[in-house]
């Protein structure tokens, strides 16, 4: 099968296309024809080496975190599921490797895919569409009435964000360009903040979430918008002990992520605010209330450029220069 691998941890590391043996699965596993995938920032950071102290994978290794296609294989346990379904889902770590036109995936981390949607519309869904999920309805438990914070409101987290919250009933504040104002609008987001021009801390306050996608900077600032009692969740760092400690990570990398989230975690005590730092994770079950949701047409995908699945390393690249609005989808197998 073809693939896309990455040799070694390297900055900006180019992509080495390859063929290799189709995935042997286990018992709990399906094997899948993957029809689309997306890019995502973390398939940058994970080639950068940037989280290779608690995901240490040994190059050679497939990229890829999203992914629509058809199960052509059934492990010998596997019940949910059943060969020719279509499904889409974000593979777990270690087992992750959608640039790829089959991979091996746990029938846990899968769900049937959304009927109204293409298989790239798919699969820009389940890395970005499990952020949201976990951080807004399962951590930060919105109710309706709330007001939440969304940065980058026309990334590919921010699109997603911004329709959960409002089906939540929350009132959404976003960052965005002047240019994808319209979109975010649409989108559902009732404060609209040119990053360029203006400067959020001084306009927002009283805010019950903040969701963080950005820098260390951006992040302190945010802090300083919640409400005595808000939370801060960021999916762009630094990690904290709790985060070490659900990962399992060794009392040496809880100690370290202790350092590195120290800071931000004594702002957020003298404000009487909470910090918590959020890695999504796989889940099947979260993606069929997803699913539920594409469904009704409260969440609709945005996606911003499909490419061929031989310009994998320039969708990469797109990714990189942070013009996208949406998602960068990247079709496997043409026609499906």
């Amino acid at each position: 099968m073809r693939a896309f691998v990455v040799d070694t941890y390297q900055k900006m590391g180019a992509l080495r296309l390859a063929e290799l043996p189709e995935p042997k699965i286990q018992d709990d596993d399906v094997l899948v024809h993957i029809h689309a995938t997306a890019v995502n920032l973390l398939d940058s950071k994970i080639r950068d080496g940037d989280f290779k102290v608690f995901l240490p994978y040994k190059p050679p290794f497939v990229l890829g975190h999203d992914l629509a296609g058809t199960i052509v294989r059934v492990g010998a346990k596997v019940k949910a599921f059943k060969v020719g379904d279509e499904v889409y889902g974000r593979p777990r770590d270690f087992q992750f490797g959608t640039f790829a036109d089959l991979i091996a995936v746990k029938a846990a981390d899968l769900a049937l895919k959304p009927r109204n949607l293409t298989m790239e519309e798919a699969a820009s869904l389940p890395l970005v569409g499990l952020t949201a999920w976990q951080a807004l309805a399962e951590v930060a438990k919105v109710k309706p009435g709330q007001k939440v914070f969304i940065q980058a409101g026309s990334g590919g987290v921010g699109t997603f964000a911004i329709q959960l919250a409002k089906h939540l009933g929350a009132t959404v504040a976003t960052t965005t360009s002047a240019k994808n104002a319209d979109l975010v609008r649409r989108l559902g987001a009732d404060v609209v903040i040119d990053y360029k021009t203006q400067d959020f801390e001084t306009l927002l306050s009283g805010y019950d979430l903040v969701l963080n996608s950005q820098d260390a900077a951006t992040l302190e600032k945010s802090l300083r918008v919640l409400k005595r009692g808000g939370l801060a969740i960021s999916i762009s760092g630094p990690p904290d002990p709790d985060f070490a400690k659900a990962a399992g990570l060794n009392p040496l990398l809880k100690f370290v992520m202790g350092l590195l989230s120290g800071k931000v975690r004594k702002q957020a005590r003298k404000l009487g605010v909470r910090y918590a730092f959020l890695f999504m994770r796989a889940d099947g079950d979260q993606l069929r209330e997803i699913a539920s949701l594409v469904e009704a047409n409260v969440i609709k995908p945005v996606v911003d450029r499909v490419f061929p699945f031989e310009k994998t390393p320039d969708a990469l690249e797109y990714v990189e220069s942070g013009r996208a609005r949406g998602k960068v989808v990247i079709t496997v197998t043409p026609g499906t």
